[in-house]
């Protein structure tokens, strides 16, 4: 198995890795081919892809904004599991977000993707009590009464 960055060129079998991945959450404008090579552009070296004689086996979406490190959409194929990989491509990420100057990361998570949750505990990531996750799509104006 080798990791290497990922490549827009990676976009098609990563997505359907994405898509076969219990638990995982997609966006159709964020994960989009258009969305991903934005992303890419401005993160080309933080985001990795895992492979073997059969192609890509796993990915890790992962940036930053020049303070915080976030990453998305880690993922190893089903069968490819519980042989190390996860962990290798978030040793890589969090190499590359730490070689950028960043010192912390977040992931967000699904609260019911459960075997999701435990790689993340199990890697000593926590869910912070004092902090609240909170989302607004900003894509579509939106009118309030006043």
């Amino acid at each position: 198995m080798q990791i290497r960055k990922m490549l827009i060129s990676d976009y098609d079998i990563v997505y359907n890795l994405w898509l076969n991945t219990a638990g995982m959450g997609m966006n159709p404008v964020d994960d989009s081919p258009a969305g991903i090579e934005k992303y890419l552009r401005r993160n080309p070296d933080t985001c990795f892809v895992a492979e073997n004689g059969d192609g890509v086996i796993g990915v890790i979406l992962s940036g930053h904004d020049g303070r915080r490190g976030l990453i998305y959409h880690l993922a190893v194929k089903e069968s490819e599991r519980e042989r190390g990989i996860g962990t290798k491509l978030l040793d890589c990420a969090m190499e590359a977000l730490r070689n950028e100057g960043i010192q912390k990361i977040y992931i967000i998570v699904f609260k019911r993707n459960e075997s999701g949750n435990a790689f993340w505990e199990k890697r000593g990531f926590t869910i912070p009590e004092d902090t609240l996750y909170r989302a607004k799509e900003i894509t579509r104006i939106q009118h309030m009464d006043t």
